[in-house]
């Protein structure tokens, strides 16, 4: 009996993982197309396009927050065979969606001017980065519903239908960028409007393809504020917002003291960011499959299932990113050459690629636990560990390295690798504990 809950563990999450872990991989080409080919540019073109990118990311935490939180609702929903609470999700996931997207949009229109002159980067990069700033926010909206939207979808255990809209987004985005950077020789510019108008067509199709699902096709009085959803889905939301906060307001740190140490030094360490996540792409595809499993089996109040998964998920996670750290470690060099002709930057990047791929099975391990509390709707510990580890490690250890003993990119490296390590540590020892049956069967540890 045990053994076919790990076997029915094992095929739930191959057959949901790669569908996710492909439109993982199909999201991040976005950034990926916009670096390779802004990269062949020159450096001040990737510095422009790179600057931004941790801002970025501070602002769609806040809908990936709220997509957090409705997937552990509604997955455990699912589970439960309630379908009016997923109807009842879905219309509260499109106030969310739009409201806090025009919210965004609105505010960052207003500042992307002077984001860049805040990360502190040369004065010939000023204007290029808050162009390319600009255009891309304005297509934010369309963002925040594609990342709601698609928690939905996969809550009810459909991850290809998500996949399939990515890749229309991207080969959009591809053709367009060939036309706005090259054909019409619009440079940096161009790659915002094909990034911007791939975003929109995406977002709307991600709308459109909720609603014809007929198990989270809501009515009018589904879409009307809902005290009861809207105070779990905070309660959930709220942790992994501040957890996404202290990362990237960490990660704007990090980037700020970086961006310091010379154009060419940052363009090296910003493509070599860019390059590895290629590698732990896997590693948030099983998150995200990890997350709807343990919600669903939450739901389903079956404690050993949720065992199997736990369990599955972690060795599975740990196995891909050993393999792809040993990827990483042989091929450095090649992975940096794609994104950028600086022969300079290759080396540098390529240098820093081998020393962060012996780290990378941790990194796995600190991604698929941080989808094992989300599934059960415990963000609290997650968003203390990375609290903890963040600014203990990784933002003070750079300061000392760069400020105080002056030292270069590879002491900087080292101590985001010891963040990462100290993360997976963390969220293994405080990790949520499966005891019994139903809600009751989770204990902190």
């Amino acid at each position: 009996m045990k053994q076919t809950y790990y076997k029915t563990a094992l095929r739930s999450l191959i057959s949901l993982s790669i569908p996710t872990i492909l439109e993982e991989v199909l999201s991040t080409l976005l950034q990926y197309v916009d670096t390779a080919m802004v990269g062949h540019l020159g450096e001040k073109a990737t510095a422009a396009v790179s600057t931004t990118a941790t801002i970025g990311w501070l602002i769609h935490s806040i809908p990936s927050a709220i997509a957090v939180a409705v997937l552990a609702i509604a997955s455990k929903a699912n589970g439960a065979g309630d379908e009016a609470k997923l109807k009842k999700l879905a219309g509260q996931s499109i106030l969310y969606a739009f409201t806090i997207g025009a919210l965004l949009e609105i505010i960052v229109l207003v500042l992307s001017p002077y984001i860049p002159v805040w990360m502190g980067v040369e004065p010939e990069i000023v204007k290029p980065a808050s162009t390319y700033f600009t255009i891309t926010s304005i297509s934010l909206i369309f963002r925040a519903a594609s990342r709601v939207f698609s928690a939905m979808i996969r809550s009810i255990k459909d991850t290809k239908s998500p996949m399939f809209i990515s890749v229309g987004e991207n080969a959009l985005n591809i053709v367009l960028n060939t036309v706005f950077i090259y054909g019409l020789n619009l440079g940096v510019t161009g790659a915002a409007i094909a990034s911007c108008i791939s975003f929109g067509i995406g977002g709307i199709a991600m709308f459109l393809l909720m609603l014809g699902k007929t198990k989270l096709r809501p009515s009018k009085s589904d879409i009307k504020p809902d005290r009861e959803i809207l105070a779990e889905t905070f309660t959930i939301g709220l942790p992994a917002l501040g957890t996404t906060f202290v990362s990237c307001f960490g990660y704007i740190a990090f980037a700020r003291m970086v961006s310091g140490m010379g154009t060419t030094i940052f363009a090296a360490h910003s493509i070599a960011i860019t390059a590895e996540q290629i590698v732990y792409i896997p590693g948030y595809g099983l998150r995200v499959a990890t997350s709807t499993l343990i919600g669903n089996a939450l739901g389903m109040k079956d404690s050993r299932k949720l065992k199997a998964i736990e369990k599955v998920s972690i060795l599975i996670t740990l196995l891909i990113m050993a393999v792809n750290g040993i990827g990483l470690y042989l091929f450095a060099y090649p992975f940096m050459r794609v994104f950028t002709n600086s022969v300079n930057a290759a080396r540098i990047g390529s240098e820093m690629l081998r020393l962060v791929a012996f780290s990378e099975p941790f990194f796995g391990l600190m991604i698929v636990l941080e989808g094992i509390s989300y599934g059960m709707g415990r963000t609290k510990h997650v968003f203390a560990c990375e609290a903890v580890s963040m600014w203990g490690i990784r933002i003070l250890g750079t300061f000392l390295c760069v400020n105080v003993f002056g030292l270069g990119l590879k002491a900087v490296w080292l101590c985001m690798i010891a963040d990462n390590i100290c993360k997976a540590v963390l969220l293994y020892m405080f990790r949520p504990r499966i005891m019994g049956s139903g809600d009751c069967c989770i204990k902190r540890q």
